[in-house]
């Protein structure tokens, strides 16, 4: 019976821990923010507390943490200087804090993405302004070296205001980690590169070396679902999101949907777009006039999407949104409101209900989990 009874609160014990992560928040610096923050986030209850925060630096715009969650990878936009930088810190996952490792120059101008490789061993760096990507080898105490290729886009679009060359959006490893796909808002490409962790230069085109999207749409951001077989790509201008099949490294367009309602004649300007954990939703953030998160159901069989509603963000320019782990909330950043909102997921139906909880920091544009060391 004691027994039982130890096991009983060992499992929930266990349960408990692993529905507790650490919340990582991107930042620009410009207006009382010092960077990079750091909360504990309940998933059970929704509720986060603050943990610690970096010294000041400068636009930590996008950050990233590495497979094993020892190290966090931030782009530094550096108000107008060029180029960009890119900055390493080691993560304790026991205490939540930052440690500063070193930085480095990232190749080009306004880097506004950043991801990790499987292994720990590479950073893909996008660089907006100059239309380049680049990728850094880690050193094992996890800090970057300078760049070993850097790979520059050319080409341009229909809308001679924001398309008039190359604007890299993203770097993303496919799940296998044999390919990065780099969204070009400029191009109104995706250009896909075979990816080969063991060489010093790791990037070469694939077959095929891009994907067209709808001219003047803008690609900026592309998430893959949980089962590794689609793919689904947001455009910024355009305000659609395109579902594709996916298979080592090609994608194949199946379907194209507006993230905004019919008839709708604000300004665009989606961001954001993710699959839930369990693979049957997927969101998309819209700014602009919107200030929404729009939601669609997946078939799980071929991909395709249909519209299940709207949700309000309450709040300015929702840039950026999480899906905890555990799947039960979801968490919006509001560049322009200086508020995160945290939503309750209905897991059966995909809608998000306001839990009434908030974060209040300056210009949060990046929100990143890790679950608590146990």
């Amino acid at each position: 019976m004691r027994l039982s009874i130890l096991f009983f609160f060992l499992l929930c014990s266990s349960y408990s821990f692993a529905q507790k992560y650490y919340l990582l928040i991107g930042t620009y610096t410009g207006t009382g923010s010092k960077g990079i923050y750091v909360y504990n986030f309940d998933a059970q209850t929704g509720k986060a507390k603050w943990v610690s925060n970096t010294d000041t630096i400068t636009n930590p715009s996008y950050i990233t943490l590495s497979r094993n969650g020892n190290f966090v990878y931030a782009v530094n936009e550096t108000n107008g200087a060029k180029p960009g930088r890119v900055s390493a810190f080691s993560f304790n996952k026991i205490n939540g804090k930052l440690k500063f490792l070193n930085t480095v120059l990232s190749g080009g101008d306004d880097p506004c993405y950043i991801a990790a490789s499987y292994g720990n061993k590479w950073v893909a760096v996008a660089n907006y302004s100059s239309g380049s990507a680049a990728v850094f080898p880690i050193n094992k105490n996890g800090s970057l070296q300078t760049y070993s290729q850097l790979i520059q886009h050319s080409g341009s679009s229909i809308n001679k205001e924001r398309q008039e060359k190359a604007h890299v959006h993203e770097t993303v490893f496919s799940p296998d980690n044999n390919y990065l796909f780099t969204p070009d808002l400029g191009m109104d490409k995706v250009m896909i590169y075979k990816f080969n962790s063991s060489v010093k230069k790791p990037l070469q085109p694939a077959s095929p070396p891009f994907i067209n999207a709808t001219p003047g749409s803008g690609p900026r951001h592309i998430t893959f679902h949980p089962n590794g077989k689609f793919a689904y790509l947001i455009h910024e201008m355009g305000g659609t999101v395109t579902a594709y099949s996916y298979n080592n490294g090609k994608l194949k367009a199946i379907q194209e949907l507006p993230t905004h309602p019919e008839g709708f004649k604000g300004t665009l300007g989606s961001a954001e777009v993710f699959v839930s954990p369990d693979g049957k939703f997927l969101y998309a953030s819209n700014r602009g006039d919107e200030n929404t998160i729009t939601i669609f159901s997946v078939n799980s069989s071929t991909g395709k999407l249909k519209l299940i509603g709207y949700q309000p963000v309450f709040g300015k320019a929702p840039r950026n949104f999480i899906i905890d782990p555990s799947g039960n909330y979801l968490l919006v950043a509001n560049q322009d409101s200086d508020n995160i909102v945290i939503f309750k997921r209905d897991k059966k139906t995909g809608l998000l209900h306001e839990t009434k909880d908030q974060i209040r920091l300056p210009k949060p544009v990046c929100l990143q989990m890790i679950r608590l060391n146990n």
